[in-house]
């Protein structure tokens, strides 16, 4: 209050009585007294007819429950209080134990009921909703009428029964059998027209093989239990248990394990190599000593003969001894028919040896194609036969029909001759030089000679050059044209 009496001192507006009715000018430059409890507007703030000059009620409206007592905390109630409980009275703070049966309120009573009554609906709700829909519901009202038959002569009529009562109730619902009705939904229409609504889409595209295996979803293949019954074939199984989903990873010694095989095979190849070269040096060696061996014991036999027969010169015919020649001749013969039979066991020896290096070279060459033999120069062609192969030498020749090979109007088929090797022109029709001469002598020379062949005198017109050594077969030249376009007939024919 002093506060306002040092203001009243410097304005003109007189000093607030305490405990008196409040009015406008009352309050000076603004600010209200909350110890008063009278509504207050200080400068008209707050006031809906400030303008009008009705007079203002400051007295606070009276607010009553619904048994007419006054409701002191109606202020008390609002604001952020509005939907909270508020213990405001004295009643409030008496604990429940103190208080008199009769003394409950009917507030009390009402909130208890209204929480029965939601409790109640809530677990009616719940137990409604966990019920089965199929249980066969109870058989409601039965009526039962009663009449009398009124073919009382029939043979269903017992005199003691003279009145008989039907029972009637709702037929019974089986709830295994099947719906005897469908349920079609219809789709809403949409809006107010018929017409279907537009779905903006792209056009559609073919799928490509990636995007359908992508979107290839294997079925679930349970390795223990098969309820169904199913044949699952095995390749279901392992791409269902996911092994196609991740990478294996090949560790590097397997790697390292290959390099070290090829490295001990190649290894192993040069020492198999290097012993067949040895063996094949000891065994030429050992083919040499025997051979030496040979020569001198035909050497040796060669001299007893000649001095056999120098000492038989001398002595007289009547004391010749032709039993020991005899004998000598037998130990000869003998003797040559076991060289003979080392000689052939030696050859045919060297022939198997030899026969499986050159196998797969003699079939190779057996079964190239005629084409191939003639480009190669080869005297023979074998059948065809087994798996193809290509000598890299037929290859990258700058003639053939991807050269153009030949213009129209020419006739070069046979460009080259047949047989163009030197070898095989020195082996075509001619016998083989490995012969055994000690075998067989001379009878070799005298089949290839040609001597008997030829005429002890020529013909007058015979060529020179037939005495000439003819090594390949018989071949013919074309005749040269002279005048291939036909000019000098051309030319004759303009002078006549």
């Amino acid at each position: 209050m002093c506060f306002f009496e040092s203001k009243a001192e410097h304005s003109s507006v007189k000093a607030v009585p305490a405990n008196l009715k409040q009015h406008a000018e009352d309050f000076g430059d603004g600010g209200a007294f909350p110890e008063i409890h009278v509504a207050q507007c200080p400068l008209s703030l707050g006031s809906d007819d400030s303008n009008d000059n009705k007079p203002q009620s400051k007295v606070l409206p009276v607010t009553v429950d619904a048994h007419g007592h006054v409701v002191f905390d109606a202020i008390v109630r609002q604001n952020e209080n509005l939907g909270k409980i508020v213990y405001s009275q004295h009643s409030d703070h008496i604990p429940k134990m103190l208080k008199n049966e009769g003394d409950v309120g009917e507030d009390e009573e009402s909130h208890e009921d209204i929480t029965t009554q939601e409790t109640k609906a809530a677990i009616e709700k719940i137990l409604n909703a966990a019920q089965p829909n199929n249980v066969v519901k109870p058989l409601g009202d039965l009526k039962y009428i009663n009449y009398k038959p009124s073919l009382q002569r029939s043979a269903a009529f017992s005199p003691g029964a003279k009145e008989r009562s039907i029972r009637v109730s709702e037929m019974l619902v089986d709830p295994l059998a099947p719906p005897k009705f469908r349920h079609k939904r219809v789709p809403k229409a949409s809006g107010g027209s018929s017409e279907a609504v537009p779905v903006m889409h792209s056009p559609p595209r073919a799928v490509i093989l990636k995007e359908r295996q992508d979107w290839d979803i294997p079925p679930c293949v349970s390795n223990w239990t098969n309820q169904k019954g199913y044949t699952i074939p095995l390749e279901k199984r392992p791409s269902a248990d996911g092994r196609v989903l991740h990478e294996d990873q090949i560790n590097d010694n397997f790697t390292k394990l290959s390099e070290s095989l090829d490295v001990v095979a190649q290894k192993a190849r040069e020492a198999n190599s290097l012993r067949l070269r040895v063996q094949r040096e000891m065994e030429m060696k050992e083919k040499e000593r025997k051979e030496q061996e040979v020569r001198a014991l035909a050497q040796k036999a060669r001299s007893e003969r000649n001095v056999v027969a120098s000492e038989t010169v001398d002595v007289p015919r009547g004391d010749y001894d032709y039993d020991r020649e005899r004998e000598m001749e037998k130990e000869g013969r003998i003797q040559r028919d076991n060289i003979r039979e080392e000689r052939r066991r030696e050859r045919e020896k060297e022939q198997r040896r030899m026969g499986v290096i050159k196998k797969s070279k003699i079939a190779r060459d057996r079964d190239r194609d005629v084409s191939e033999k003639v480009a190669l120069g080869m005297a023979s062609s074998g059948g065809s036969g087994g798996e193809v192969m290509y000598d890299q030498r037929l290859f990258n020749q700058e003639k053939g029909m991807n050269s153009g090979f030949a213009t129209d109007d020419q006739y070069n088929v046979n460009d080259n001759p047949l047989f163009t090797t030197q070898a095989t022109l020195s082996t075509l029709y001619r016998p083989t030089k490995n012969m055994d001469y000690e075998m067989y002598g001379n009878a070799d020379e005298k089949l290839k000679g040609t001597e008997k062949f030829k005429p002890d005198k020529a013909f007058s017109g015979l060529v020179s050059e037939r005495a000439r050594k003819r090594d390949r077969p018989v071949e013919f030249e074309k005749e040269e044209e002279q005048d291939p376009f036909g000019l000098v007939q051309w030319a004759s024919d303009l002078k006549k």
